[in-house]
This record gives structure tokens, sequence and C-alpha cells, in this order.
């Protein structure tokens, strides 16, 4: 039976998982049939493109989907802090996304790499006014994560359906990437309406004295974001610079696989932050013995299901993608171990560090890895293309969990009795 104290959590961990589904399992329904239509050159050019979008939503993200939830759930009871932190933060968002557009566009005007196909990174960077907007970290704070999960699940039931409608050739390929930009603001737009109608949370005047804090406290997170996207994101983005688009179209394909399958994993990550948060703040052995559960759990599962992914990939790749893709194959079997390196990282980095307050210590590591891989990946890519990014990725993300874990067991955090929050 579920304790009183724990059902929250279960019902909360259940509709992030729906969250998560609505955000991986949809596109998963769609994307043999995208894969084939599209083939691996025009594939791969939207893979490019998104890639290159994403550098601009870290930077108007600014860490908030960390810090934000986190100040969220420690006001979860006091609706007027929680308006005024969610105004600061929209309005830092809005700022930052203006600098972003100036910036987009005098980079796509000046390289031709980008401008020989304008109408794709533009369409792909409208979907960055829905990442703005979305305020899942509102949700996540207040754990009630039912709300962007229905409506995740509806706008996507629409948006699969639009897919198999209008899109029936290669030709095609710039009306995908709109469906995808619209979903996003469709998604974000019906969210702040639950939030004002339905949670009766206003939006108030920012305060620059809040703006000011928010945006020194949630610097250290930030830059740990940008470097982890340093060796995520730029992977395929990297790739891209060195390869043709059909190279990036079969390495996207795989990874596509890899990120649903860790995705859909990582959706207790998510749940258990916040809950996490409070319990290192109200009962610290409660917290410490809470996360070894879940480690120990988690890694039992996730080795499993590594092994299983890895033995049947053939049949993965050949029923996902289909018979143009064979080149993906060993490219997914490199990723499919990636999952399981990043369980450990996130319950080490995220869920203690972060929660502890160690937040320079955590962005150290991160930049750290996300130096080494970006110097790896301008050393290696050229040579290896697509199989030497995958190792790359598979080397970083160890070196990442290593640093964490050593970080971890020097303070001893999981076996002493009492600590305090570090407030540096």
């Amino acid at each position: 039976m579920i304790k009183p104290q724990h059902k929250n959590l279960v019902y909360n961990f259940s509709s992030l998982t729906l969250f998560q589904i609505s955000n991986y399992i949809f596109p998963l329904i769609t994307f043999p049939y995208l894969v084939r239509v599209l083939g691996p050159e025009k594939y791969g050019l939207i893979s490019f493109a998104a890639a290159f979008v994403l550098y601009f939503n870290i930077i108007t993200d600014y860490g908030f989907n960390i810090t934000a939830t986190k100040a969220i759930s420690l006001n979860r009871d006091n609706k007027i802090k929680i308006s005024e932190i969610i105004s600061n933060i929209f309005m830092i968002k809005l700022g930052l996304f203006l600098l972003c557009t100036i910036l987009f566009f005098l980079i796509v005007l000046s390289f031709s790499k980008f401008s020989n196909d304008l109408l794709i990174y533009v369409y792909s960077f409208y979907s960055l006014i829905g990442l703005v907007l979305l305020p899942n970290w509102v949700f996540q704070g207040l754990e009630k994560m039912k709300f962007i999960a229905i409506i995740n699940i509806a706008v996507k039931v629409f948006w699969v359906i639009s897919i198999f409608i209008f899109i029936k050739s290669e030709s095609d390929y710039l009306l995908l990437v709109l469906l995808n930009s619209f979903s996003i603001i469709l998604i974000s737009f019906i969210s702040l309406l639950v939030i004002y109608f339905l949670f009766k949370i206003k939006f108030v005047k920012p305060s620059y004295a809040e703006i000011k804090l928010l945006l020194f406290e949630g610097w250290y997170i930030f830059i740990s974001t940008a470097s982890i996207s340093l060796y995520t994101n730029s992977n395929i983005f990297i790739l891209g610079l060195f390869a043709s688009n059909e190279i990036v179209g079969y390495f996207s394909a795989a990874d596509k696989i890899r990120m649903a399958f860790q995705n859909i994993t990582s959706s207790a990550g998510q749940v258990i932050f916040p809950y996490l948060s409070n319990l290192f703040k109200n009962g610290f052995n409660s917290a410490v013995t809470f996360i070894k559960k879940y480690i120990a759990s988690g890694s039992v599962l996730l080795f499993s299901l590594t092994v299983v992914m890895f033995i049947t990939a053939p049949w993965v790749i050949d029923i996902v993608l289909g018979p143009k893709y064979e080149t993906s194959l060993p490219i997914f079997r490199i990723l499919i171990f990636l999952p399981l390196i990043i369980f450990y990282s996130n319950a080490l980095g995220i869920q203690i560090m972060i929660n502890l307050g160690y937040n320079k210590e955590f962005t150290k590591v991160v930049l750290t890895a996300g130096i080494i891989s970006i110097m790896l990946s301008f050393i290696f890519v050229p040579m290896y293309l697509e199989i030497g990014l995958a190792i790359i990725m598979l080397l970083v993300e160890l070196i990442v969990s290593l640093g964490m874990l050593n970080f971890v067991l020097r303070k001893n955090i999981l076996s002493i009795k009492k600590v305090e929050l570090n407030q540096k």
C-alpha cells in the first residue's frame, strides 16, 4: 500500500509520465512514417535546424526549469509570492527572447549554410515563441502535472492527425516544421490560460530587484545547462558542419529512438526533484534514504532495459526506421547506453548537488565536460563522423557521472546523519 505522504508523489509521477508520453511516444507514432516520407537528407536538415534553434532556447530558459521549479515548490502555499515569481521570470524570458531574435537573424543572414535554406530556420525559430511561454516549471513546482499532461496529449493528438493528413512527400518538409512550431505555441497558450483562470494566479508588475536576484541566483544553473548543451545539443550541430544532411539524418534517427527511451525513463527524476527539495529541507535522513532506494531501483531497471534494447537493436531499427537506415544500427547500439549513465548524473547532480545548494560545483563538472566534448568533437568528428560522435557522447557522459560521484563521495553526503544545505 502507498504511504499517504507518497500519494501525491506517485500521482504526480503518473501525470508526468503521461506528459512524457505525449512528448515522445506521439512523435514516435509519426516517426517511422516521417523518416520514410522525408528520407535521410531532409530529415537530417530538419534535425540540424532544430539543433541550431535549441541554442537560443538554452538562453531563454536560463535554467528556470530547475530554479523556478524549486522556488515555486518552496512557496506553493503562497499565491502572491508565486504570482511574483512567475511574472518576473516571464519578463526575463521576454527580454532574452528579443536578444535571441536579433542574434538569430544576424547569424542566418550572414552565412550561406543558413541563408541557402532560410525558411526552414525561420519556421524552426517560431517554436522558440512557444518554448519561451511554456510554463511547465509552474506545474512541476506546484506538483500539478496532470493539467499539462492533458493539454499535451490533446494537442499532440491534433498534431499527429495533421501530419498524416498534410505530410505526403519530401516537398512537405517545411509544412512539417510549421506544424511542429504551431503545436508548441498552442500548448503554451492553453497552459497559460489554465494557470490564470484555474489556478487563479495573476500576473503582477515585475520587480527590478527581484529580476536582478533571479538572474543572479540562476546564473550558475544557466552556465551548467549551457555547458550540458555543449555535449548534447551541439552533437548534431557539429556533425552537420562536417557531414552531409544524409549522415546527420542517420545519426538523428538513431538518437531520436534513444531520446524517446531516455526521456520516458527520466520522468521519475523530474517528479522527484521538487519532492526531494522539500524532503532535504525538512528531514535530511529521510531524503538520503529515499535517494538511495531511487538509485538502486533505477539501476536495476535501466540496466535490464539497456541489455534488451542492445540485443533487439536490429529489429528496432528495421521496424522503426526502415531498410534505408541500416547505417543507423551501429550508432544506436552505442547511444543506447546513454540513458543508464545519464540516470546516475541526474541522481547525483540534479537530485543531490543542486538540491543541497552545490550549484557552483555542479557547474564546474558539466562545464569541464562540455569543453572536453567540444574539443574531442572538432578533433575526431571530421575523421570518424557519426560513429566518432556517438563514442564521444558516451565518454563525456561517463566523465560527468564520475565527476559528480567523486564530489558526493568526498562530501560523504550519502552516509552522514546531518548536513546543512550549502548556501554558497
